[in-house]
């Protein structure tokens, strides 16, 4: 039993509020619930991140005419979405490969990501060894710097290796970011206690089945978000692809803007890519929300 009711039951209801409010509790608001001032405001800012993906399929439902005449369409949907739909994948934009081509790539490069930075993270965070700071300080201070500049080496590179136009080269230079290290080593510092791998080296465990055992699955909720956040990048990443795949092998971002590849642009049917592109994004985040924050709580508590 908390302290708080005992002194409610022993010296009175007065002491009880004196208690709590000597212990930061703050008396009858402990359990206080949020008001209808915060839920308006949640509301405000969901509707507003939400419009301009709501936007685009009402786009994505009405014609080319009604767009034409009306480019702020009704809050209505329009009866033309599955007939956009069905233009996008009848197109000869190579639908279904590049969307074969962005699972791919945005799989691999996820698995490798969380894989690669947890293993950085790892030795950054709880091994020593000279220059560890000064390297790690290296690698954040990377993300300081355009990925633009680095195009025209990495261009000449593969073409070199001839990898020109194949995923391989969207999915190597992906295979470990930055980010991924930092966020790795910033949570294993705190997740992860010294005491549990110097108990996996008493028990005989090698530095990398210490790793394997029992710094990986420590690693998990961050592991999850990190995962999660490289293949949302994956996903929707642009600018390299349309440079080193083009239109012969695209993924699912450089074959959308082949739609508009014209004198005419056709927003109904750019809309209805979109929208298409989109809906793995939806999906998979309605999939793997509850798992997300649960394993976000339990590192949370852990740490």
């Amino acid at each position: 039993m908390s302290s708080v009711p005992m002194i409610a039951q022993t010296a009175g209801a007065g002491a009880a509020r004196a208690a709590a409010r000597k212990r930061g509790l703050g008396g009858a608001g402990v359990n206080r619930r949020p008001g209808w001032v915060t839920y308006v405001i949640l509301g405000l800012v969901l509707a507003i991140s939400a419009y301009p993906i709501y936007y685009a399929f009402l786009l994505a439902s009405s014609d080319s005419a009604t767009i034409a005449q009306n480019p702020v369409p009704s809050l209505i949907p329009g009866p033309n979405l599955l007939e956009n739909l069905g233009r996008v994948v009848s197109s000869d934009i190579k639908f279904w490969q590049a969307v074969t081509n962005s699972v791919v790539v945005s799989v691999v490069t996820s698995v490798s990501v969380v894989f690669f930075a947890t293993l950085a993270g790892f030795a950054f965070a709880k091994l020593r060894f000279r220059g560890r700071r000064g390297l790690l300080v290296f690698i954040v201070a990377t993300m300081a710097v355009p990925v633009q500049l680095g195009v025209v080496p990495l261009f000449i590179v593969m073409s070199k290796l001839e990898w020109t136009g194949k995923l391989i080269a969207v999915i190597v230079p992906s295979m470990v970011t930055a980010f991924g290290v930092f966020w790795m080593t910033q949570y294993l510092e705190e997740a992860l206690p010294y005491e549990l791998i110097e108990a996996a080296r008493v028990d005989g465990c090698s530095m990398i089945r210490t790793f394997w055992h029992v710094a990986l699955p420590a690693a998990r909720p961050a592991a999850a978000m990190l995962a999660l956040f490289t293949f949302v990048g994956s996903w929707t990443a642009f600018f390299w692809p349309f440079i080193v795949l083009g239109s012969s092998n695209p993924t699912l971002p450089v074959a959308l803007q082949l739609l508009q590849a014209s004198y005419f642009k056709d927003y109904a049917l750019i809309m209805a890519g979109v929208v298409a592109a989109t809906l793995p994004l939806i999906l998979l985040f309605v999939l793997a929300g509850k798992q997300l924050v649960s394993g976000i709580m339990q590192g949370a508590v852990k740490g």
